[in-house]
């Protein structure tokens, strides 16, 4: 018998899964059989519809974490004579520009301090001085700190500008309302086991299909290929053309059902801004106050500054926590040191109110 989760995993991912979704991964799989391919091209088809892009988008599933699927775009989109323009405010921001930069790609990265968001007026100039750029890339979500970086600025100066935007929506596509067609992102990627709060094991991407079908030929890579793959998935009806994580993308069909029951994008969306509300609350009154500012603040993990006492310590506060049945995350920030509390996955509002009075029990600070 397998025992229940000991603890919660506040975290930006993996995140606490469903009793469900991890019982959907108690059979196997035949990569090649035409039941597990539909399963593949359902959510294929469901993941279009989340993100609004209609007929004109498609989506690729790519094995791996979504850094792999980060590369995947980035080996695909850029060719030689391409110039990606990153708009960084945070260390995932700086892992697009330092995967173009192992590429060979040429690249301009515009860095913003991790406590602000991206300035379009910047952005724009940089464009003008630089007619170079094809390509400008940006992440939706930062959880270094929690981040919300408003992407539609950008989004409207790409278009303006006619460049390929690219956009990270690792840990907010599926918990937080957007349509790829306004403002439009060309490329939109994400992971599994983030807000769809499916498993680890692959990553997908929300493509403009001219875009996409423009990018043929470009990779030099054959296994981050995003146009080859693409091209397997429809031609064979769902069919990968390497070994699929089957167990992984059973369970995420699984989440994806339980997305729809509670209500889809804009009900989840709305709990785990409670979470986050309940949260902050909560540890304002503990006397711990958060990284940023409330407008900058995402519903998906939150960075807060470590209180200044020197009985404090992360790893005390982490194995304390842990003992009342909740995981948190180290801090990421360079200019201050904080922890991390995610309040995504299948958390729900009394967890969080759980987790505030365990913090109200801690008495070293």
């Amino acid at each position: 018998m397998i025992p229940e989760n000991p603890y919660l995993l506040l975290t930006p991912g993996p995140l606490s899964t469903s009793r469900t979704v991890r019982a959907a991964m108690n059979r196997d799989w035949c990569t090649w059989d035409s039941d597990y391919n539909s399963l593949v091209q359902k959510i294929r088809a469901r993941l279009v519809e989340l993100s609004q892009g209609g007929s004109a988008y498609t989506s690729v599933l790519m094995q791996g974490s979504g850094t792999f699927s980060v590369e995947a775009v980035l080996w695909t989109c850029l060719k030689p004579d391409s110039t990606l323009l990153v708009i960084s405010n945070g260390a995932y921001g700086k892992r697009m520009a330092r995967i173009a930069s192992q590429m060979g790609a040429n690249l301009r990265v515009l860095t913003f301090p991790e406590g602000s968001q991206p300035d379009p007026k910047v952005v724009e100039k940089t464009l003008q001085e630089h007619p170079e750029i094809s390509h400008l890339g940006m992440v939706h979500c930062e959880t270094t700190t929690g981040m919300l970086n408003r992407y539609a600025p950008i989004a409207d100066l790409a278009s303006k500008w006619e460049k390929i935007f690219i956009l990270d929506a690792m840990s907010s596509f599926g918990g937080i309302p957007l349509d790829v067609r306004s403002p439009k992102i060309d490329f939109l990627i994400s992971s599994a086991n983030k807000c769809i709060q499916g498993v680890p094991g692959f990553g997908f991407v929300l493509a403009d299909r001219t875009r996409l079908q423009g990018c043929e030929g470009n990779s030099k890579s054959h296994s981050l290929d995003l146009v080859d793959q693409w091209k397997t998935m429809e031609e064979n009806q769902g069919k990968w053309r390497f070994t699929s994580p089957t167990h992984t993308v059973r369970a995420f069909l699984q989440a994806l059902q339980e997305l729809e029951e509670e209500g889809g994008v804009a009900a989840r969306y709305q709990r785990y801004r409670l979470n986050h509300e309940i949260l902050i609350r909560g540890m304002e009154n503990a006397g711990i106050r958060a990284f940023l500012s409330a407008e900058d603040q995402s519903p998906i993990i939150t960075a807060f500054h470590e209180p200044e006492n020197p009985g404090f310590s992360f790893e005390k506060l982490y194995h304390l926590l842990k003992s009342e049945g909740f995981v948190i995350y180290p801090g990421k920030v360079s200019q201050a040191p904080t922890f991390r509390i995610g309040h995504i996955g299948h958390v729900f509002p009394a967890d969080i109110h759980r987790l505030v009075a365990a913090v109200e029990k801690i008495k070293f600070w």
